[in-house]
């Protein structure tokens, strides 16, 4: 894989090869500045969820914020080591004994998903380990039920019915994760005082306490002050270090996937056919059945298309969208917020083509490296990634 960086020089006059994520620094960096101001109000520290976003190539901009990183595999406890500074937190739905020998000496902290393997596992860990278990709460809010980690028969986390006070007595935190996408202030707020009800008793036995991810403070409006102010009065009552573990709400809104027109066939309807794929490069799409949105589109655009794949999946398309003007053969077209678990699950479904990853870096103009609207222009291209054949090819042998 390359990792040869592209000028700015190069970046303006050679047209990049679709297709490829651009990531943004600077709508990254407003984003940050959001969690700086969660923090600075409410003492509560920010680990980023890799499973959500790995790029470690933005990790020099977004270590300067947050507090670490958090895991949900052995692989990204790693990442999380050695790229990115301060804390390294390591959970796993399931860990195998070498898993966490492997992580056990490079894991601030390690939480279990299950009373079972905290006591199978925990002869394995030094003494001064920092052990956690995950709670479900048995409350949630998602959108969809696949991503709902309080579901029927959900198999992440432990009920209060299954926690005792000799289970607590093993352990140094707690974690709840019970959201995604939540963008509701008083939905949050109730989750969040029914489990210091619920769960008081435990949570006053242990020193930290993570709420994990899926709260979306970074959306517009949201009351950043409010959900500061409740945070930190669940802190003080329980006198517990509160960690958050957000992924959305760092990358929303940051970054394109760009992408090419290859063909428009029609079939009662007409569908642009592009150089990408919702089951190689954009799974997510596919998976919640929720349409990308695209920047070139308007809602009284008297042009509608569908926006097909060039993958052999009969259903994968983005979505359907208007446009002003009728698409052509060679067109680029730029799917909006498309950093959130596309790069994490890319794929080589059909040997497509792997998108190029780039960074497109800030300029900071009298604002020594703090977001200012007005005062932050987009600066030059590096190139994080590059795939070719042979990366193709070393996924499925060796020669």
């Amino acid at each position: 894989m390359s990792a040869d960086k592209a000028t700015a020089t190069e970046a303006l006059t050679t047209p990049l090869k679709t297709p490829y994520f651009m990531i943004h620094e600077d709508k990254l960096l407003r984003n940050l500045e959001i969690c700086k101001q969660l923090k600075d109000l409410s003492d509560v520290k920010l680990v980023l969820a890799l499973k959500c976003f790995s790029t470690w190539g933005t990790f020099d901009t977004i270590s300067k914020y947050l507090d670490g990183t958090t895991s949900s595999g052995p692989y990204e406890v790693q990442l999380g080591h050695d790229t990115f500074p301060g804390e390294t937190h390591a959970y796993s739905v399931g860990y195998s004994e070498d898993d966490v020998i492997a992580v056990r000496d490079i894991a601030d902290k390690i939480i279990f998903n299950s009373v079972s393997q905290l006591e199978r596992m925990q002869s394995l860990l030094p003494a001064s380990s920092s052990i956690g278990l995950r709670i479900n709460p048995e409350v949630s809010y998602a959108g969809q039920d696949l991503a709902d980690p309080a579901r029927a028969y959900s198999r992440l986390g432990v009920k209060k019915a299954g926690l005792t006070a000799e289970t607590v007595a093993k352990l140094d935190g707690l974690m709840f994760h019970m959201n995604c996408e939540n963008k509701d202030f008083v939905a949050y707020n109730t989750i969040l005082n029914t489990i210091s009800q619920q769960f008081s008793a435990h949570l006053d036995q242990v020193s930290w306490v993570s709420l994990g991810g899926g709260l979306f403070f970074t959306y517009p409006g949201y009351p950043v002050a409010e959900l500061a102010l409740a945070l930190k009065a669940f802190a003080e009552k329980h006198q517990v270090q509160l960690y958050l573990e957000p992924g959305e709400a760092v990358i929303t809104d940051t970054t394109d996937l760009v992408v090419s027109v290859l063909d428009i066939v029609e079939n009662d309807k007409k569908t642009a056919i592009v150089d990408s794929a919702t089951e190689a490069h954009r799974l997510d799409t596919l998976i919640y059945n929720e349409p990308a949105s695209f920047a070139e589109a308007t809602a009284d655009g008297e042009h509608p298309y569908i926006i097909g794949s060039c993958s052999c999946l009969a259903g994968d398309i983005f979505g359907e969208a208007n446009f002003p003007q009728p698409l052509q053969v060679g067109d680029r077209l730029t799917i909006k917020d498309s950093a959130g678990y596309t790069m994490v699950k890319l794929n080589w479904f059909n040997g497509l083509k792997m998108p190029s990853i780039y960074f497109q870096r800030a300029t900071i103009d009298g604002v020594d490296g703090k977001h200012v609207e007005g005062k932050r222009v987009e600066g030059k291209i590096e190139t994080l990634n590059q795939f070719d054949y042979q990366d193709f090819k070393a996924t499925l042998g060796k020669a």
